[in-house]
């Protein structure tokens, strides 16, 4: 479902052929070993030069090869003592970013070759991470496998496409952004698509897809709950009827992540979003499995992009909510928001019927006159880390909140969500910070993330991007 990440190792030698000759197969077998423990992890795919690199020919020759392999993360890799313009050399070729390795071999100066090298690198403005150690350490290879992720999400990122359904949303400055900038900032071309679109072609889409697809949902969900009113069969269908409207647009225009306004046209005259932003972020819908396609509610750019990095780093969906209220007594922030939760959250599970066992397909409230259906659930327990890419006065920084989504009682999740909005998915989160710092820190109503703790992922997509970052927690 998720690509491996692609990562090329160039090792270096002495530049004295006889040097080089000597300890040559020394030097191979530190790099098989470094080569072997990446595959191991089951997340890298490794590319490998056909020698060691001991001159300057080699040097650029394994630069060159790195770059037609379009490898994500390139490793230098030493493990004697080596002649520093070597990995310049290469680095004029080879794909960005750099992890600097250095393996243990306490006999020969590794630990020289890769400082020489590294402070060459510094010394032409060319930075690089550092890791030293044995490769099957597995401190060592989370040190090299945080980086990997966060390197190659940089690279993934360069040459997509943003689909942008509608213009700004209820006058959000926050979930607008220039395109220019990120194509500028981070390679990422954006496609602006009317939302007329989806409707002309979901009334298209032929009535056996449609049924098949609802009783899909109705056989696996927990509930769908029919009122009459805000939501009936043909109503539900119009909502899968416009997720295979945006399907084929995806594909037909090549975009690789999306975000849809959607009020108020689409929620006062058609239908809500809420099952295509669902589904479209779900590791699959009622065809199989899929790649999660990253889809962001109410056009939010930033949020659309904040959650296209954790795909990147994670590989795994990722959650849009609004910050949506906190509870003091409990010590809860709620996470809601009518669209983009994937029903991922409700299980943690790529299997559906691990998830929609666990999902209420609720009719939407007088928020949205068109109808719909909700696609309420509640997020599993587990550690999160939360995250908002933001910008002041133009700028990008990050916000990061290390957080955990606490399990309640069937009373009190009942309690809680009949408080704030019954009929909407809720994530209940611990942070780590009090709510002032929280408050006084956060850039806006929106909020992404996902299971796991990737908060030194994130840090070093920032390093590598010159992005600022707070760590809240």
């Amino acid at each position: 479902m998720f690509k491996k990440r692609k990562v090329g190792i160039i090792t270096f030698s002495d530049g004295r052929e006889f040097v080089h000759k000597e300890l040559l197969e020394m030097n191979k077998k530190f790099e098989e070993r470094l080569a072997n423990a990446l595959e191991k992890t089951g997340e890298v795919e490794v590319v490998r030069f056909r020698e060691i690199a001991w001159k300057p020919s080699l040097a650029k020759e394994a630069g060159k090869y790195m770059m037609k392999e379009e490898v994500e993360v390139t490793i230098f890799n030493y493990a004697i003592w080596c002649w520093p313009y070597l990995t310049n050399l290469s680095a004029l070729y080879a794909p960005k970013p750099y992890i600097l390795y250095g393996q243990i071999n306490p006999k020969y100066p590794g630990m020289v070759g890769l400082l020489a090298a590294s402070g060459a690198l510094e010394q032409v403005g060319i930075s690089g991470y550092k890791v030293w150690g044995e490769p099957e350490d597995p401190k060592v290879m989370e040190k090299l496998l945080k980086f990997i992720r966060a390197g190659s999400a940089v690279n993934r990122l360069v040459g997509e496409r943003y689909g942008k359904f509608g213009g700004r949303p209820m006058g959000m400055y926050t979930a607008s952004a220039n395109g220019d900038q990120w194509y500028k900032e981070f390679g990422i071309d954006v496609e602006q698509i009317d939302q007329y679109e989806l409707v002309i072609r979901a009334e298209k889409v032929p009535m056996e897809k449609k049924r098949k697809a609802r009783e899909w949902i109705e056989k696996l969900a927990k509930e769908v709950k029919y009122d009459g009113k805000q939501l009936t069969p043909e109503i539900l269908e119009r909502q899968i009827a416009l997720y295979y409207a945006a399907k084929e647009i995806i594909q037909e225009y090549e975009l690789d992540f999306v975000g849809f306004r959607g009020q108020p046209e689409m929620t006062n005259n058609y239908a809500t979003m809420d099952v295509v932003e669902a589904f479209l972020n779900d590791p699959y819908d009622w065809d199989g499995p899929k790649e999660p396609i990253v889809a962001a509610t109410e056009t939010d750019m930033d949020g659309a992009l904040t959650m296209e990095i954790f795909k990147h780093i994670a590989q795994t969906p990722v959650l849009f909510a609004d910050v949506r209220h906190y509870f003091v007594e409990e010590d809860l922030l709620d996470l809601c928001n009518s669209g983009t939760h994937a029903t991922y959250f409700a299980g943690r599970s790529f299997n559906p019927e691990d998830n929609l066992k666990n999902v209420v397909f609720y009719p939407e409230g007088f928020y949205f006159p068109a109808g719909g259906a909700a696609v309420k659930h509640f997020a599993v327990p587990g550690e999160v880390t939360l995250a908002r890419l933001a910008r002041n006065n133009g700028r990008y920084y990050m916000v990061i909140v290390p957080a955990e989504f606490v399990e309640l009682s069937e009373d009190e999740k009942k309690r809680l969500s009949e408080e704030v909005q019954v009929e909407w998915p809720h994530a209940y989160a611990k942070l780590r910070v009090s709510m002032d710092e929280f408050l006084e820190n956060y850039p806006c109503n929106h909020i992404h993330g996902v299971y796991g703790n990737y908060v030194d992922e994130l840090i070093h997509f920032c390093n590598i991007k010159g992005i600022p970052y707070k760590v809240l927690g």
